[in-house]
């Protein structure tokens, strides 16, 4: 489907115009004028979008005067995390979990550290009534964790919902209606009043069922659902009411939980109503104040933290943020929010990957590979400048921790572009640096250096990352740490044995310190334009005939890789080496020469047993690029 509109043309073709050329839907380019006093740098011009239609959020709620203490405090202990995934996240899925999956679900949640998980809405449907009695029948509840159930303020349904609790010997029920002027007049058509006192009724009637409860302990929860668009007076009169009615005290507090069922607002509105609520409840102390953000304006995270910050002491939501429409606020995320800034979660996030499986299997969503701290490439870098800081990171890192004799696993993390170590998480530093052609050097040697032991000279970084760039470009994929190192190999250890130029055999000995002379036989391809056989500066073979392009070379230099310049010199070869460097790697040294061959720079490589030998493959690798 495609929306057209006339579009204003400034001497070419219009955006949409092109898009619509290319098989895209057509959009309305905005054409209205420019807004008045607008900068010469922001040319954005009005839309036909109908925002007229919608009402900023002091038009549609009264807001408590802004007492604000909360922008001046810090976080330093973890709220009561409570799980919802299997009651709020779960009508959220177009599959409904059934009892195994709601099972699977729960001991996730039960092995991660959770003591209160919201575990369904027992009166709504008999699966989630048959999962409460699962878990009741099969005295699956650890000793120190606390099932919430969740009811609306109906008696028959409040009823079937105690029937369900019956033998969980510790139970939150929670009560829930909508309180807000839209839901009020246009979905229960009822007054304040009327709602108040259908709260109070269901309030009643829930303290004469707990009352009559022969074995195990009942707390209550009540949630204003859309709190966040009801009239403040309105919650807090509603609220007292029901600390009162539940006599509530701080051995047996009552949750009052405050939802921003349809977000409206940016987060530090949020954070005012919650201060407010928290100033002026009554027996505070035997109040455990909650909160329950969505996600409809993709602030549900900062809402929740501000909301902390603001007074809060219990956080409901779901792993990875699952719920209706944009979901519920992303426990997962708040948690390790805390983690990284040095605060316990006091939830086990140490596999999280296993985390994350177990939800993609109970829910049927996958996680978004991006999705903070748990997504699939989270941790991984493509970028070429960043790859080279957290290289440069992961080293500093690790040096520093020899220096203060820890563990790196337990040293200070102040790794570039990483706000956790993700061995924090179960996942290893192999897959942090992947190369495409966006990345750069830095990240090409660091998986060199990581799977293969290579540790490449910084000219020869840069000369290998174009190589691997263009290989990439073709491509248009990935390359794996394995294909990178087949790349180098083909590109500078291979043409040691496979270029035109080839040595038959050598030998090398010190003639003053520092000095070698260098013996060698050298072959080369037919044709091949200089290693002819010819003896200047040098012995030609017994027979004086240069036999397949063979012949006898003696070369004298500093160091061998000097001495056999000076022996392919004197087969017409003019060969000058500027760099050699050599380091040790499982089962023995890796040699690099930078090599001027005529008037073309060029690197080799070589990798033997035998530290000589690998310096000498380097040269004659050098030469065969070249040529």
């Amino acid at each position: 489907m495609s929306v057209t509109s006339d579009h204003v043309h400034h001497g070419g073709t219009s955006a949409a115009g092109l898009a619509a050329t290319r098989g895209f839907p057509t959009l309305r380019t905005p054409s209205g004028p420019v807004p008045q006093g607008a900068p010469e740098w922001n040319p954005q011009r009005a839309s036909a979008m109908p925002h007229h239609r919608y009402r900023p959020v002091h038009e549609k709620v009264t807001l408590p005067a802004a007492e604000r203490l909360w922008p001046g405090r810090r976080v330093e202990r973890a709220p009561l995390w409570v799980p919802v995934d299997l009651r709020d996240g779960n009508q959220a899925l177009a599959e409904p979990m059934d009892t195994p999956r709601k099972r699977r679900m729960f001991d996730l949640l039960v092995a991660m550290g959770f003591k209160e998980i919201e575990i369904g809405y027992p009166s709504a449907s008999r699966t989630d009534f048959d999962f409460v009695r699962h878990l009741a029948d099969g005295d699956a509840v650890p000793d120190d964790v606390t099932v919430v159930v969740f009811t609306p303020a109906r008696r028959d349904l409040i009823e079937r919902t105690f029937e369900a609790i019956e033998g969980l010997p510790r139970t939150v029920v929670h009560l829930y209606t909508a309180t807000a002027p839209v839901w009020r007049e246009v979905v229960l058509g009822r007054s304040r009043a009327e709602v108040h006192a259908m709260i109070t009724d269901a309030a009643e009637h829930m303290a004469r069922l707990a009352e009559r409860r022969r074995r195990g302990r009942v707390r209550f929860q009540f949630s204003p659902e859309v709190f966040n668009q009801t009239e403040p007076d309105f919650v807090l009169s509603v609220c007292d009411g029901l600390t009162e009615l539940w006599d509530a005290c701080p051995d047996r507090p009552v949750t009052h939980n405050l939802p921003a069922t349809v977000e409206i607002a940016t987060p530090d509105v949020y954070a005012d109503q919650i201060e407010y609520m928290h100033r002026h409840l009554a027996r505070r102390d035997s109040v455990i104040l909650s909160v329950h953000p969505h996600n409809d304006r993709g602030t549900g995270v900062a809402c929740a933290e501000l909301a902390v910050m603001a007074g809060a002491q219990r956080v409901e939501g779901c792993l990875f943020g699952n719920g209706e429409r944009t979901g519920n606020v992303d426990l997962v995320t708040l948690a390790l929010n805390l983690h990284a800034q040095g605060v316990d979660p006091m939830i086990d996030f140490s596999d999280i990957d296993v985390i994350r499986e177990t939800a993609e299997h109970c829910n049927r969503l996958p996680v978004h590979p991006r999705h903070p701290y748990a997504g699939e490439l989270v941790y991984t870098a493509f970028s070429g400048t960043h790859q080279d800081a957290i290289a440069k990171g992961l080293a500093h890192h690790r040096e520093r921790s020899r220096e203060m004799g820890v563990p790196a696993a337990r040293a200070p993390w102040d790794v570039p572009y990483l706000p956790i170590d993700p061995a924090d998480v179960g996942r290893d530093y192999e897959a942090v640096i992947r190369v495409n052609s966006q990345s750069g050097k830095g990240g090409v040697a660091y998986l060199l250096n990581v799977h293969h032991g290579l540790e490449l000279p910084g000219a020869l970084r840069a000369d290998f990352s174009r190589v691997v760039q263009a290989a990439t470009d073709g491509s248009g994929q990935e390359a794996t740490a394995g294909q990178l190192w087949e790349l180098f190999s083909a590109t500078y250890l291979d043409p040691a044995r496979e270029g035109t130029v080839g040595l038959s055999s050598w030998t090398s000995e010190e003639t003053t310190p520092g000095r070698h002379r260098f013996t060698c036989v050298l072959r080369a391809a037919a044709g091949s334009p200089d290693a002819d056989g010819s003896c200047e500066g040098g012995h030609q073979g017994t027979d004086g005939s240069g036999r397949d392009g063979e012949g006898r070379y003696v070369g004298d230099g500093d160091g061998v890789p000097g001495a056999f310049a000076a022996a392919l010199a004197a087969a017409g070869i003019a060969v000058e080496v500027l760099d050699h460097v050599r380091h040790p790697v499982p089962g023995g040294v890796v040699a690099y020469v930078r090599c001027r061959v005529g008037e073309e720079v060029v690197w080799g490589a070589g990798r033997d047993a035998a530290p000589l030998t690998a310096s000498v493959h380097a040269v004659l690798a050098a030469v065969n690029r070249a040529r």
